[in-house]
């Protein structure tokens, strides 16, 4: 599992902090969304647990280890990562950016090449259609589902998701989240995403975590966290998504 214990991260020697005493578990197999407004916090944590960002204060630990006592680059290219804003190499073609972590990690070309096909394939992009194109000949939907694709490629058993969707259409984010859905019960992957949704965070979490200001302000089901919000921040958030719920008669599901 991924293990956050008193977490902190301030930028600015203490004066202020990003994140304030974090303290977080997620099981393995289990999709945890992290949720708050702008400048809460919820990005550093993502970068903190892959070591983009060091924590001034605290223990994050992955599969039982201590992050800080690994190889930082190491430690990378054994995490998926899906970055706000896709960020594919525009000079490589969508093959070549699937492939880029295994073979950095040394696999044979075959070996790569039949895990990239089968990732594109699983995605929704065949290869024999998608492979030898170029980032920019896709639509922002087929390049988000490559780069989804590019963090699975070394089938890492953890995933970070920074925003994965924001930067599409409604109608393409809703279908990149139904095929999300399907990828965690085909893959089993363990999940942290950022999202300002709080739609695609009740679609996609199993629990949600609320921050504000750096602090964890609840963290539970979509059940809690609709019905018994534990403070006016989580309450503010969820009021309006209950209501809406409520009536499509989804409130207690």
């Amino acid at each position: 599992m991924i293990l956050l214990k008193n977490v902190t991260k301030s930028f600015d020697q203490g004066a202020t902090h990003a994140v304030l005493d974090l303290s977080l578990e997620v099981a393995e197999g289990e999709t945890l969304a992290l949720v708050g407004s702008s400048g809460c916090g919820k990005t550093t944590t993502l970068k903190m647990i892959n070591r983009l960002l060091e924590p001034t204060g605290g223990v994050i630990k992955v599969a039982g280890k201590d992050i800080t006592k690994q190889d930082a680059v190491a430690l990378r290219r054994s995490i998926g990562y899906v970055f706000q804003g896709i960020g594919l190499f525009p000079h490589m073609s969508i093959l070549r950016n699937v492939e880029i972590v295994p073979r950095l990690l040394g696999w044979n070309v075959r070996k790569r090449r039949e895990r990239a096909e089968y990732l594109l394939d699983l995605m929704g992009l065949p290869p024999h259609e998608y492979a030898l194109r170029f980032p920019d000949e896709l639509s922002g939907g087929q390049r988000q589902r490559v780069g989804v694709a590019r963090a699975l490629a070394a089938d890492p058993a953890y995933l970070l998701m920074d925003e994965p969707f924001g930067a599409v259409d409604p109608v393409t984010r809703d279908g990149l989240q139904q095929e999300m859905l399907h990828l965690k019960k085909t893959l089993g992957k363990t999940i942290v995403f950022v999202t300002h949704d709080i739609f695609e965070a009740l679609t996609l979490g199993d629990r949600i975590a609320v921050l504000d200001k750096g602090k964890l302000e609840q963290v539970g089901t979509k059940k809690d966290l609709l019905r018994n919000p534990a403070s006016p921040v989580v309450r503010s958030l969820f009021e309006k998504p209950a209501k809406q719920l409520a009536a499509f008669g989804e409130y207690a599901r």
